[in-house]
Formats: structure tokens, C-alpha cells, sequence
């Protein structure tokens, strides 16, 4: 029980449940009205406590890494400038390219981490940051950037987005391949941006809910989805998903990792980090985007 209620607690705090909904279900589990009360402030301190100590993610790469070359960047989007936090290796060279999308709380440490990894594999990263359009994310509050992403346009942040991808054909240090990957919110996002940027060649949505049948046959990009086995509300989707794909003839790859959590791959949350799955989701994705990104 214990593990469910954390897990309720966590889902809500990552935007996958409201809090009507959390409150309603945390009452169901603990009995009554007021021993969920009572409960409250203690699943509250142990989330902010596991926060603090997971402020570093497990595999992070340093800042000041010789081998790679870093820098805030900004390119036109729907709303104006978009910020965006680029990485790529430190040789000035043509590299294919590739979209990180954030999870819910805006361009956190964790995803620029994710982007110089990205650029480790060989590839020019850029990180757009969806509450560009409202100054940007706020540092060291998680919990503000995801109230402030709940009040974004999402038909314009869909197509600052898809801007990322034009960005990226015409950069000068790119060799107009381009590619997207994204997490929780970010995966829907680049299924979002693989349905709207038919220049775009590859998407690699992570545990992201999907495009309906009609937006799925305009998908051109080869695509590669990962899942993971414990998230019912986003697995839900992926029959009718896999069907639309094959309907449209669309290559796809999808790959489910059973144990795994909703954001198993995100190694700044201990509570949802999976090793396993995200090592084997993360050599899956790295060699997907160098086949069609390279070729």
C-alpha cells in the first residue's frame, strides 16, 4: 500500500494526475478523509527530500566537459524567440542533429544533461525550452515551471516546436538531418512534431501519449517508441497506435520495458529511474538516430 500511495503522490506531482483526482484516490486508500490529510505532509516532505538528494542525475556529464562545446541559443518560433540549450562534440564540424524535448517542468537540469549525452553520441543537441514564451523556466522550482506550463498556449508551443526542426535543416554546423526525441510530455510533444514536420527523419518518442489515427498517417519519420510496463493511462493508447502506424505503412519499433516506471529514464528522480531500461532505451535510441540519421 505504501508503494502505491507513493507512487499516486508521484504521478501527481509529475502532472500525470490533477490534484482532485489525487486527493480522491488518496482517500480511497488511506480510509478516510482525515488520515489523507494526515498523510499529506509526509508524502510532501519525503518528495522534496528525495528531490534534493536526486538534484544530480546518476550518469550526469560535467559542464565543463573538454569534449564537447556548449551554449544557450535561441531560434525563431511561433511566439518569437525560443530559448534553447545547445550541445554538440567541441571539433566545429557538420553533425546530424537532434530535438530534446523536456518532460513537464520545463528545460530542467536533467533534460541539458540529456542533450550532452546526446552530443557525446555525435550529434549537434539543441534543448528548446517550451516556457520561452513566458521568460523561460525558472530555476530551482520545479513545481512553478509545471504550473506555468498547464497555462501555455498548446497549439503555438506545438509549433515552436516544429520550428526547432527547420532550426536545425538550415544550421550552419548541421548536415540538415535532423532528428527528435522527447520524455513523459516531451514524448507526446515529438510525436507532435513528427506528425507536423514531414522534413523531420526520426522521432523517438519516450512513455509519451499518442497522436490519434488521422495524425498518425501523416507521420513521414521513421519512428521508434519506448514504454514503460507499469503506466496503464499511457499504454492505454499504444494498440490503436501501432495500428494507425502500420495502416500508413510508417517503419516503426516499439519496445516495452516491463518492471519500468513512467519516467524510467530520468535519473534525477530515484523513485521513477530505472538502469536497465534506460541504458537499453538509450543504446536502442543512439543507434536508431545514427542509422537514419546518418546515412
Amino acid at each position: 500500500m505504501e508503494k502505491k500511495i507513493s507512487r499516486l503522490y508521484s504521478d501527481y506531482k509529475t502532472g500525470e494526475i490533477n490534484r482532485r483526482d489525487f486527493l480522491r484516490k488518496l482517500v480511497m486508500y488511506t480510509g478516510t478523509t482525515a488520515a489523507a490529510m494526515t498523510m499529506l505532509p509526509l508524502l510532501e516532505d519525503n518528495y522534496a527530500l528525495a528531490g534534493s538528494a536526486a538534484s544530480v542525475p546518476v550518469n550526469a556529464i560535467a559542464d565543463d566537459d573538454t569534449g564537447l562545446f556548449t551554449e544557450m541559443v535561441t531560434y525563431p518560433g511561433e511566439t518569437g524567440d525560443v530559448k534553447a540549450f545547445l550541445a554538440r562534440p567541441a571539433e566545429a564540424i557538420k553533425y546530424p542533429a537532434v530535438i530534446i524535448i523536456h518532460e513537464n517542468r520545463g528545460l530542467q537540469p536533467h533534460i541539458k544533461d540529456v542533450a550532452r549525452r546526446m552530443a557525446r553520441e555525435g550529434f549537434l543537441s539543441i534543448a528548446p525550452d517550451a516556457l520561452s514564451p513566458a521568460g523561460g523556466t525558472p530555476d530551482s522550482d520545479p513545481d512553478k515551471a509545471g504550473a506555468m506550463m498547464r497555462e501555455l498556449d498548446a497549439d503555438k508551443t506545438k509549433k515552436n516546436f516544429v520550428a526547432a526542426v527547420a532550426y536545425l535543416k538550415t544550421h550552419p554546423l548541421s548536415t540538415g538531418k535532423v532528428g527528435c526525441t522527447g520524455f513523459c510530455w516531451g514524448g507526446a510533444m515529438t510525436n507532435q512534431v513528427a506528425v507536423n514536420a514531414p522534413d523531420l527523419d526520426a522521432a523517438v518518442p519516450y512513455y509519451g501519449r499518442q497522436p490519434s489515427a488521422e495524425e498518425t498517417a501523416r507521420i513521414k519519420a521513421p519512428v521508434m517508441a519506448h514504454y514503460a510496463g507499469d503506466d496503464a493511462g499511457i499504454n492505454q493508447g499504444i494498440a490503436a497506435f501501432e495500428e494507425a502506424l502500420k495502416a500508413a505503412n510508417i517503419e516503426y519499433k516499439i519496445f516495452m520495458y516491463e518492471g519500468a516506471q513512467h519516467a524510467f529514464n530520468n535519473d534525477s528522480n530515484p523513485a521513477r529511474y530505472n538502469e536497465q531500461a534506460a541504458k537499453l532505451a538509450w543504446g536502442r535510441t543512439a543507434a536508431f538516430f545514427r542509422e537514419k540519421l546518418r546515412s
